[in-house]
């Protein structure tokens, strides 16, 4: 089961400690817990595991447990996966002429006789395994220094933005927006940032009366510390600094797993909103990266320290697994495509039909990937 997508590509820019290592770092992260999602599960159902690779190419070093399975680290370090007994290759296309010639004990571990469930419960364990290291990256970062909260008061308004002309004053204390209620000002920004264009109904707390305001955020160009550049809506409006609205609050471990939760399902949301609003031309595809932008990332939030790092590395898991259940052949959400066929037909798609399928995947993660990659060296030459 492949994890992300290959490619082939050298980095622009930046010293190798800088970019790379970090880069590395939260990749190898990611790979390792999605590719042991499949793996554990795989175990469970009685599937004989041949290799677990971090990885592609030439192997490094390796070792064979008593299963016989096959650890390594391979040369090329921008993935890995999991082949099992009857696989052909890395992307779990099964091997046709050793499946024909299978004794029945060898039938009973390999991975293309099990019933679909067990197969799919297989394919579905990598992305899972990466929401869950997500949910426990929050969880843990939350448990151990809380959270910072500023609340939603208005300290600065600036002249000719949305927020001036829906009416807002400095001191106004945000409660709700579109029904939603507003406990902090981060609350606020992840609710306007996803809605540029869109008309908000707004409740502020204003000296203990309760204003209601309509207000259409605006589309900007924000840069973040890095200079990265991000589209997003804007109120046009600044918090309040002052004592008594930003304090840090602890957070027992039960009320982090949930916090860790919420904000995995806000990555996801996030995530499948822009894709969304790319399809439907409201996004910039201009905002697509690959590998070298996320190289970049990394080195930049690694100067923060390894708790930023670690932060990345939940945010990029939760960005794979999702990418993993898209339903293109080859990824894993084309594995589950083909066997949600399989189990409404009865039987699985010809040999032929299959093949032309991975063929067609494959080409789709191309023409993704060399998208991504034409997307990233536009930014370093913007940049």
């Amino acid at each position: 089961m492949s994890a992300n997508i290959l490619s082939s590509l050298s980095l622009l820019g930046g010293g190798f400690t800088g970019y790379v290592i970090p880069f590395l770092f939260v990749l190898t992260i990611v790979v390792f817990f999605h590719e042991l999602g499949h793996f554990l599960v795989a175990r469970w159902c009685g599937i004989k595991v041949m290799v677990f690779s971090i990885g592609f190419g030439p192997e490094l070093i390796g070792f064979n447990d008593r299963y016989g399975t096959r650890w390594k680290l391979a040369a090329i370090p921008l993935g890995g996966y999991v082949k099992f007994f009857g696989d052909e290759n890395a992307a779990s296309v099964p091997d046709t002429d050793s499946i024909e010639k299978m004794q029945p004990q060898e039938r009973a571990v390999s991975f293309f006789h099990q019933p679909v469930r067990a197969r799919a419960a297989v394919v579905v364990a990598g992305p899972l395994a990466n929401f869950i290291l997500a949910i426990v990256i929050f969880a843990g970062v939350f448990a151990l220094y809380g959270k910072q909260i500023a609340t939603a008061r208005v300290d600065a308004i600036q002249a000719g933005s949305a927020a001036a002309e829906a009416g807002f004053k400095a001191g106004d204390l945000v409660v709700s927006i579109d029904g939603r209620a507003i406990d902090s000002f981060s609350d606020m920004q992840r609710v306007v940032s996803v809605n540029a264009g869109k008309s908000l109904d707004i409740k502020v707390d204003r000296g203990g009366t309760t204003v209601a305001l309509t207000a259409v955020p605006a589309l900007r160009e924000i840069k973040d510390n890095f200079g990265n550049v991000h589209r997003i809506g804007v109120l046009g409006i600044s918090r309040s600094m002052a004592p008594e609205d930003v304090k840090t609050q602890s957070v027992d471990p039960l009320s982090a797993l949930w916090m860790g939760v919420e904000e995995t399902w806000f990555v996801i949301d996030r995530t499948v909103t822009y894709i969304g609003g790319v399809v439907t031309g409201r996004e910039a595809a201009d905002q697509l990266g690959g590998p070298i932008r996320i190289a970049q990332v990394s080195g930049q939030v690694a100067t923060a320290g390894i708790v930023a790092l670690i932060h990345l590395a939940a945010v990029l898991s939760v960005s794979i697994g999702l990418l993993n259940l898209f339903p293109v052949p080859l990824l894993d959400g084309g594995h589950l495509m083909f066997y949600a066929i399989e189990a409404a037909r009865g039987r699985p798609l010809s040999e032929k039909a299959q093949e032309v399928g991975f063929r067609i995947g494959f080409a789709i993660v191309v023409m993704l990937m060399v998208f991504a990659t034409f997307n990233d060296i536009l930014h370093f030459a913007r940049s």
